[in-house]
């Protein structure tokens, strides 16, 4: 006899729970939701229905994929940010909310949303930053870069999803190396480069592990690509042009004489996120 909706979440959440899942009901709805192509709201409506068998068959295989900590953005394939979908794979790192603080700095410091910006992505990976400033920035062109044309990839498509393409160029790369030939200036350099120092990655949650090692570490202290970005983004920034970083328990590099130092970013914890430099 097949299992209710309801039963089936049950019995699922307690494998995930006991895997060590953060949020193991949420992630079986959304398995469950996923594997019947359904929303939340026929997922409420069916919970006393029986499911039928190739769903729950297709259901147990995802759930057998969550056990193993895979993300769970890369069983669905999607991950949300700034309230938008992006496709994401192994290629790239999966969307963190932390990073839409510097969003909210990019807004913050330039208000008028209309204006003719020019803006600079280093790292890009699934295209998150740079796309969000497409949409939020309807007039601003973005230059978005990456080692990994796997990752480009990834990010052209989800800029054709949003209908931005237009208004970002993607340039294959190591850091700000792409950008040997780029014009003009730019208004901001805003980047989440690869920060978690290398003694900290075995003790990072288990998730991680499936994340793209490049993204996440520099294989040092945290601050090689952060240092990078400080000493040789001045060069291509407009006089008064900014520098956004995410970081994390690294903390963040000395500052170059070519920068002011103008703000921490703080996440909603009150922990430092980043920083806000200004070029001299």
């Amino acid at each position: 006899m097949s299992l209710t909706t309801r039963q089936l979440i049950q019995t699922a959440a307690i494998q995930l729970n006991n895997a060590g899942c953060d949020a193991p009901k949420l992630d079986a709805e959304l398995l469950l939701m996923f594997a019947w192509s359904i929303g939340r709201t026929d997922l409420i409506i069916r919970s006393l229905d029986s499911v039928p068998e190739a769903i729950e068959q297709k259901f147990n295989t995802l759930i057998q994929r969550r056990e193993q900590r895979e993300p769970l953005a890369y069983i669905i394939g999607e991950k949300e940010f700034w309230s938008r979908p992006f496709q994401v794979t192994p290629d790239v790192l999966v969307p963190r909310p932390e990073t839409e603080h510097l969003i909210e700095s990019a807004l913050e410091h330039f208000p008028n949303q209309q204006g003719h910006y020019h803006f600079c992505d280093i790292g890009t990976g699934s295209g998150i930053i740079a796309i969000t400033l497409a949409c939020e920035f309807p007039n601003a062109h973005i230059v978005a870069t990456d080692i990994s044309e796997s990752a480009l990839q990834i990010a052209m498509r989800n800029a054709i999803q949003h209908h931005v393409e237009e208004r970002i160029t993607f340039k294959q790369g190591d850091m700000l190396q792409p950008l040997e030939h780029t014009a003009p200036p730019f208004d901001a350099i805003i980047s989440n480069p690869p920060y978690v120092a290398e003694y900290e990655m075995a003790g990072l949650e288990q998730e991680l592990s499936h994340e793209p090692r490049h993204a996440l570490t520099d294989e040092s202290d945290g601050l090689k690509f952060l240092s990078d970005i400080l000493n040789k983004g001045p060069k291509h920034l407009h006089r008064g042009g900014l520098i956004m970083l995410e970081t994390g328990p690294c903390g963040l590099p000395d500052t170059p004489e070519t920068l002011i130092f103008e703000k921490v970013i703080l996440d909603l914890a009150g922990h430092a996120r980043g920083g806000i430099y200004r070029c001299v």
